[in-house]
């Protein structure tokens, strides 16, 4: 009984990475704000978010994909509803390139962040929509297709662009805001 919960538990986690890797990013901005020193303030909080957004749903969360894509082509392949493919290794190593990018920026300036946020971003938004033209038109809805992948492929990007458009605001002092 408990170790078919732990076997649920760890497919469900497996399968849904996106999502685990962003809710694993809140979790640890959380520690680093409580643990930060400093009074808890808005600069602060949307700081700490991004950059373990920008670690974990880019870096970690992409370079999971590499090795999906990658090593266990054929089963990521399956999941998405899909034959296997030589394209696999391609859609690997892009999402190795998005890793190294955001594993790279996440600690960075705001304009590191927003290059790798960019990418990944158009990447899984254009999926997305790909997913749901399959959906439609081929009636696929295995998990990897319609499932919550792809509605973090939304959810996600969207959340990054909100985080760095609070980080841009906070960085520009209030009166500048009013003049411009």
């Amino acid at each position: 009984m408990l170790a078919d919960l732990i076997e649920a538990t760890i497919t469900f986690v497996m399968s849904n990475y996106s999502l685990g890797f962003f809710v694993l990013g809140l979790i640890v901005s959380l520690v680093a704000i409580a643990r930060s020193g400093a009074s808890i303030d808005r600069p602060l909080v949307i700081e700490k978010l991004l950059a373990w957004y920008v670690f974990f749903s880019i870096g970690i969360d992409n370079f999971y994909n590499f090795v999906m894509h990658v090593f266990f082509g054929k089963l990521s392949a399956g999941f998405i509803g899909w034959a296997d493919s030589p394209f696999q290794f391609e859609v690997g190593t892009a999402s190795l390139g998005f890793a190294a990018v955001g594993l790279l920026a996440a600690f960075r300036s705001y304009d590191l962040r927003l290059a790798a946020v960019l990418g990944p971003s158009i990447f899984t938004l254009g999926a997305a929509v790909g997913h749901l033209y399959q959906m439609v038109t081929a009636h696929n809805f295995a998990p990897g297709n319609a499932g919550i992948i792809f509605w973090t492929d939304i959810f996600i990007p969207l959340c990054g662009f909100v985080l760095l458009r609070l980080s841009r605001r906070a960085a520009i002092p209030t009166a500048a805001l009013i003049t411009a």
